[in-house]
């Protein structure tokens, strides 16, 4: 596997070469690397995607990610010219936090747009990082929208037809090139709702073994919503985080991962970097914490890499609802205790036979 650290050598290398300055020290490089970010304004910008992408992150397992790369992909692609929507679905509003957003109780939220009658661009909060990027945070009360939604028509429509209702709303050069969903930890309804939304599926993986147990079950779950829910949807990125070139785990690992998802696999790789860690408690990305870090400049690369393979997308018609009765699905079980999680065929029921 490519050292990220050592293209990030090389690539200063051949700067060096064409402009004749040494960044042979670590801090030369460290600044050369801050003022690349600082300044990205200046640079090339990331080149705009086919069609507006909405992209789920969601791994069921925590504390593999999903929150630090929704917000610092989010950061990146906004610095580098795309413009870009991170919705918080996780009850918990961590990326709300890492973005400086307000998410105390009575903020209007996604969870208003949930389970309220609220409109997206009622609860669209800009943010500080980036004028393009802008932030639908999560308040504790999202923490009973489960429970809240079980009863409601269509339950598993209810993001989905909220991000539609808010892309027809704005003019075409004020849409979201990207709308960046951040599951929570678990396959329940909330994670059901970022699935049915999004047409591809961002996944990251901790380069330890645990993160790789119940990753089949993530797939087989994206799988049956593909099936009954929404057609579009895909696993299209993986994302390999916390990488610790120290170790021959994260190696093997990360071997083991690309070997079974191949392409999907992005190039760069999320290193363990302590600055990526301080970033929230500043309400702030790692981007924009300290552009210079390793972590930093990682998700730059990441993003560089979602961005140019959403150049080749085509508009397409979003996918209409299945068009078999809303109450078959009251004939499907669930595949758990959790009464909220992706249903699965029930064969044992006497209806099911027939």
């Amino acid at each position: 596997m490519t050292d990220p650290g050592q293209r990030l050598r090389s690539s200063l290398a051949d700067q060096a070469a064409s402009t004749g300055a040494d960044f042979d020290s670590p801090i030369a490089m460290e600044a050369m690397r801050a003022t690349r970010v600082l300044h990205a304004a200046d640079q090339e910008p990331f080149p705009a995607p086919g069609r507006i992408r909405v992209i789920s992150v969601a791994n069921q397992k925590g504390g593999v990610g999903k929150t630090t790369s929704t917000v610092n992909l989010g950061v990146a692609l906004s610095l580098y010219g795309l413009r870009t929507l991170v919705i918080d679905l996780d009850p918990q509003g961590n990326a709300s936090t890492a973005l400086g957003v307000p998410h105390n109780v009575g903020t209007p939220s996604i969870y208003d747009a949930l389970v309220g009658d609220s409109s997206l661009s009622e609860v669209v909060h800009p943010t500080t990082a980036s004028p393009l990027l802008s932030c639908v945070p999560a308040t504790i009360d999202l923490a009973g929208a489960e429970i809240e939604l079980v009863s409601v028509v269509a339950r598993e429509y209810r993001l989905r037809r909220s991000i539609e209702a808010y892309l027809h709303s704005l003019p075409a050069d004020q849409q979201p090139h990207y709308v960046l969903i951040d599951c929570p930890p678990s396959l329940g309804l909330l994670t059901l709702n970022a699935l049915v939304a999004g047409d591809e599926v961002l996944i990251p993986i901790q380069c330890e073994y645990y993160a790789l147990e119940g990753l089949g079950q993530l797939l087989n779950n994206i799988d049956l919503v593909r099936q009954h829910l929404n057609p579009g949807i895909a696993v299209r990125t993986i994302l390999l985080t916390m990488y610790d070139g120290r170790t021959k785990l994260a190696d093997q690992v990360a071997e083991e991962v690309r070997n079974h998802f191949g392409d999907l696999v992005l190039d760069a790789v999320i290193p363990r970097n302590v600055r990526v860690s301080e970033a929230p408690g500043y309400g702030q990305s790692v981007i924009t914490y300290d552009p210079g870090s390793r972590g930093s400049t990682s998700y730059v690369e990441a993003a560089r890499e979602v961005a140019q393979r959403g150049v080749h997308l085509t508009p397409v018609a979003p996918p209409a609802p299945p068009a078999r009765p809303a109450a078959s699905l009251d004939r499907l079980a669930f595949a758990d205790t959790d009464a909220a999680t992706v249903p699965v065929a029930h064969p044992s029921r006497p209806e099911e036979r027939a």
